[in-house]
This record gives structure tokens, sequence and C-alpha cells, in this order.
């Protein structure tokens, strides 16, 4: 599913333009972007939790030149689901996956 499919989705369920949504899904995204740059968890109950986590160094190869290289501490952002939304997923996903 794409940012479009979900602006049409919500447009279609709520009755609102889909210039609004688009503008709101937006407005979501960059808060959650921004909130994650300062270094500060989103935590959505019943969702799940848009972490910022921390990647040790590392030592990498590059098979190419036969070298070796320090790949340094770094942070990247991540998604938690809750278990409530996992729970949900794995019984759809069960259902669909039933043999008929």
């Amino acid at each position: 599913m794409t940012k479009a499919n979900i602006v049409n989705k919500i447009s279609k369920s709520t009755g609102v333009e889909k210039s609004t949504v688009q503008k709101t899904v937006e407005a979501f995204m960059e808060s959650i972007k921004s909130s994650l740059a300062k270094n500060e968890n989103v935590y959505l109950r019943g969702f799940g939790s848009f972490i910022v986590k921390e990647r040790a160094q590392k030592t990498a190869r590059d098979i190419s030149r036969n070298t070796t290289l320090i790949i340094p501490a770094h942070f990247i952002p991540a998604f938690k689901p809750a278990k409530v939304f996992v729970s949900q997923v794995k019984k759809a996903v069960n259902r669909l996956n039933k043999p008929k």
C-alpha cells in the first residue's frame, strides 16, 4: 500500500477531501521524523512505537579491494509494533493462508 492509497482510503471512509487528508498525513509523518531527529521516541498506543536505535561499531569487508572497513556506531530509526497489532496481523494472515 502506498501513501496515495492510504490517503484515498481515509478520504473515502471519512468523507474528508483528499487534499486535506494528504496534508494531514504529510504533517503526521513530518511530526514523527522531526521527533526522531531530536532523539525523541513516538509511542502510539495499540499501534506501535517509532524509536531511535543505536547500531554498534562494526568491521566490514570490501571484497573488491580485499580491505577491512570500520563502520562507526550510528543511530537509525526503527518501528516496533504493539503486541495487539502483531496478534491482529498474525490472525489475519493465518486466515488467508489456511488451505481451503
